[in-house]
């Protein structure tokens, strides 16, 4: 059985990486001096933030059997077995992780093995994972 459980976005994240990608090319733009080079870095710029809203908006984490599948946009991750994780909790962690949200959980597994993560609902990720491993430390609170 296949239980999909789509990634939270934070649309303020989503904002600084935008911001980020257009704060350089608005002054090109304001002075009104377009050419074929200008054109270029905005068609490149636009790819990027395409393909970041790609990765945003295909970020899923499906628990299908007993592994945990963790896929970013075209970027699948090694599956991870449910029988090793060992603890869900709550972070604020920015580090880079195929969480496009700034509320995040941290899954820790193996010996000492973390990934962070941003399900849309973090108890019923945490639940499903649990009722497939009873031994998960469950720090996952409702809010």
């Amino acid at each position: 059985m296949k239980i999909k459980h789509k990634s939270k976005i934070s649309f303020a994240l989503l904002a600084i990486i935008i911001i980020l990608l257009i704060a350089p090319i608005v002054p090109i733009i304001l002075n009104g001096k377009m050419d074929k080079d200008i054109a270029l870095k905005l068609l490149l710029m636009a790819a990027i933030l395409v393909f970041i809203l790609h990765v945003f908006l295909q970020t899923s984490y499906t628990i299908d059997g007993g592994k945990l599948k963790i896929k970013s946009g075209i970027f699948p991750y090694r599956p991870i077995e449910i029988s090793e994780i060992r603890e869900i909790t709550k972070t604020r962690s920015l580090w880079s992780s195929p969480a496009p949200s700034f509320d995040r959980i941290i899954v820790k597994y193996g010996k000492s093995q973390s990934i962070i993560l941003s399900p849309k609902d973090k108890v019923a990720f945490a639940k499903d994972l649990c009722n497939i491993n009873p031994k998960i430390v469950n720090l996952v609170l409702e809010d």
